[in-house]
């Protein structure tokens, strides 16, 4: 049956009307974007805002194949629920300190991934099976951290094979550098996992840079995309190479004030730039 809602059409909307397509509890969102590059940071800040004044989206379980500032703000608010990814961190300016807080006391679910794992969970997800073996985590500790990981038995070989299972989301957001209105859109050369993501999720969201009437080529095709926002350094303090840098400054300013009296007026200071 097809899917009404990503045929050729107008799919432009504005940065509440993409929250309004996510659950107000438990929803497994995905952002896409690479450590400090190219990551939703309007979107994750429109969300923060929406969970201060509102009290939801809530008990969200984000799955990132890294995670980064886009990510910390929300466990800093207390909306995260879960967090699945190979790495939760800030690169050269540290550790992403709302979840090292959290990670100390317990107060959010680490669900153990890797490179391998995330990866592998997304091709199970896009061949439509449960699961992609894989001799990968085999003679580690990490089958003992995820009991849902299973081993099984190559039946052609008799080797032992990791078994990891699928993994999809319901919402998936996606920094592009460019779009068209029906939700074509370019994301530049790191693409990280964006574009399986894509394929993945009930609901695909991209924020751009700009959007344009057309595009020639596409990262990210729309029949997948559900809606598109425009968001002018909606990456913002990461990078969004060749548009701009990573605003260094801002971030060792948020590491600095995390956590202090005045973290509450730097949020302030960067949600008036929605």
């Amino acid at each position: 049956m097809t899917d009404n809602r990503r045929l050729i059409q107008d799919k432009r909307s504005s940065l509440e009307g993409g929250l309004d397509l996510l659950p107000e509890q438990g929803c497994s969102l995905a952002f896409g974007g690479v450590t400090l590059y190219r990551r939703p940071m309007a979107f994750s800040l429109a969300l923060l805002r929406r969970g201060m004044s509102k009290g939801f989206p809530r008990d969200l379980d984000l799955l990132c194949f890294t995670a980064g500032l886009e990510s910390d703000i929300l466990v800093g608010a207390g909306l995260v629920r879960s967090i699945r990814t190979c790495y939760f961190g800030l690169e050269v300016f540290g550790l992403a300190p709302h979840f090292t807080t959290a990670a100390a006391s317990g107060s959010i679910e680490i669900i153990e991934e890797s490179e391998a794992s995330i990866a592998l969970g997304l091709r199970a997800a896009m061949a439509g099976v449960g699961f992609m073996p894989s001799p990968a985590w085999q003679g580690t500790d990490m089958l003992n951290l995820r009991k849902d990981v299973k081993s099984v038995v190559d039946p052609y070989t008799g080797e032992h094979l990791t078994a990891f299972p699928a993994l999809r989301a319901e919402v998936v957001v996606l920094h592009a550098l460019i779009s068209d209105p029906f939700g074509n859109a370019l994301i530049g050369d790191n693409q990280g996992v964006d574009r399986e993501l894509a394929l993945l999720a009930e609901t695909v969201i991209i924020t751009t840079e700009k959007v344009v009437d057309n595009l020639s080529k596409a990262d990210i095709v729309g029949n997948f995309v559900d809606v598109v926002i425009e968001a002018p350094n909606g990456a913002w303090p990461s990078s969004c190479h060749p548009d701009y840098p990573i605003d260094g400054m801002a971030i060792l300013e948020y590491t600095e004030r995390a956590g202090t009296e005045s973290y509450d007026q730097l949020l302030e200071t960067w949600l008036a730039r929605l």
